[in-house]
């Protein structure tokens, strides 16, 4: 049974959901992935978010641009924790459905990350799921440390062979 439910409303999201999925894969998270439009399928909309919590869902990421009603609509109905990542776009460069997402009323809240922001929502939610897995805490320390020493490295480097040549 899946642990997070990743959803987007388009394939044209595919590019940002999947560096999601491939934390996750990373991780050894279970997810299920889904194109549902909120709009144009209402009806599988609601089913998916009414029936995520008994397919075994602890946290659902998703995918928004524009109007970005689906991470909303999935934090009114399932609950547990969203994660929303609103999509750049050619129009407003995702800065509307950065609102839209972040702005959601009080009692309905969504976690919101960077525009076009997916792997930091596969983090988040790792995060979400680490707070009751002893095994993904050590796993997402060990990516932290992972992220320190190549940071170091590229210093090092930086430091060996100067700006010019880096």
């Amino acid at each position: 049974m899946a642990q997070v439910g990743i959803v987007m409303g388009s394939d044209s999201d595919m590019p940002v959901m999947s560096k999601a999925a491939a934390f996750l894969d990373e991780m050894g998270i279970s997810f299920d992935m889904r194109i549902i439009s909120a709009h144009r399928e209402p009806d599988v909309f609601f089913e998916y978010a009414k029936t995520a919590e008994e397919n075994g869902f602890k946290v659902i990421i998703a995918g928004a641009g524009m109007a970005a009603h689906l991470p909303g609509m999935c934090a009114a109905i399932f609950p547990g924790p969203v994660i929303g990542i609103p999509m750049g776009n050619a129009a407003l460069s995702g800065e509307d459905a950065l609102y839209s997402i972040v702005q959601m009323p009080p009692g309905i809240p969504v976690a919101t990350v960077a525009i076009n922001g997916g792997k930091n929502a596969g983090i988040l939610a790792a995060k979400i799921l680490a707070a009751s897995d002893e095994e993904l805490a050590k796993k997402l320390k060990k990516f932290t440390e992972n992220m320190k020493s190549e940071v170091q490295a590229k210093d090092a480097r930086l430091q060996e062979v100067g700006y010019r040549e880096y």
